[in-house]
């Protein structure tokens, strides 16, 4: 596990649980509009070892709850299974944020059952992905193999959206929408611009009024549609 960087307590990252938020290096997308654009090569820093981090966790055992695996591109670690193994020991549940380009390793931890929660990025409306991705060549199938099996598995989940003024427009939201028809929870997330995105300076969040007007695109096809990072 190559781990780039620790929050050491969230309420925000593990719906319902306090947790640690863990954030591996490398990714398999360029997405322009990236907030965690120093941790997609692979080169990133490694500033933890494993073992430090599970000794930080059992520390906190008592005061924590779960721990959320976010990256970068977590599914990219060739030992997660193994690390996760490790975690659960200490009685702690796990969440991983993925883009679903990796659906075998989906499959893996969800039949062992390494997982309590899987939160995974739906980019943009199909005939966007690519540009949403910041990759060519992307195998749409691979994204619609982990969400079938995101619906039709056990394990609670939910999709979302960063909404990103000039990536996304109306059109995004109804292809979304009978894409992932019948899902549990889908968010829209709004954008926000730092230092840290990978094209900083070059987009902007849509209004609070249109992000509700993309929500109520979203109503017909998901049980629960919900915004982050706007008061409503």
């Amino acid at each position: 596990m190559k781990i780039c960087g620790l929050q050491k307590t969230t309420l925000l990252d593990f719906p319902g649980k306090v947790a640690a938020t863990l954030f591996t290096g490398g990714c398999n997308f360029r997405c322009p509009f990236c907030h965690n654009s120093d941790l997609l090569l692979g080169n990133a820093r490694e500033l933890y070892k494993p073992e430090d981090v599970l000794g930080f966790l059992e520390k906190r055992r008592n005061i924590l709850e779960g721990v959320c695996i976010t990256g970068g591109e977590p599914t990219l670690q060739p030992d997660l299974a193994d690390f996760i193994r490790d975690i659960r020991t200490l009685g702690l549940a796990v969440k991983l944020d993925t883009n679903g380009y990796r659906p075998e390793i989906l499959e893996e931890l969800c039949g062992h059952e390494l997982l309590d929660y899987i939160a995974m990025d739906i980019k943009a409306g199909r005939s966007r992905y690519e540009a949403a991705a910041g990759i060519h060549d992307l195998s749409m199938e691979l994204i619609d193999e982990s969400i079938r099996l995101l619906m039709s598995g056990s394990v609670p989940y939910e999709f979302r959206t960063t909404v990103v003024q000039g990536i996304h427009t109306e059109a995004d939201f109804r292809e979304i929408g009978p894409w992932i028809r019948g899902c549990r929870s889908y968010f829209l997330q709004a954008f926000r611009d730092s230092e840290q995105v990978l094209m900083s300076g070059t987009y902007t969040a849509f209004s609070k009024e249109e992000m509700l007007a993309f929500a109520e695109l979203m109503r017909p096809f998901a049980g629960e549609v919900r915004l982050r990072g706007i008061d409503v």
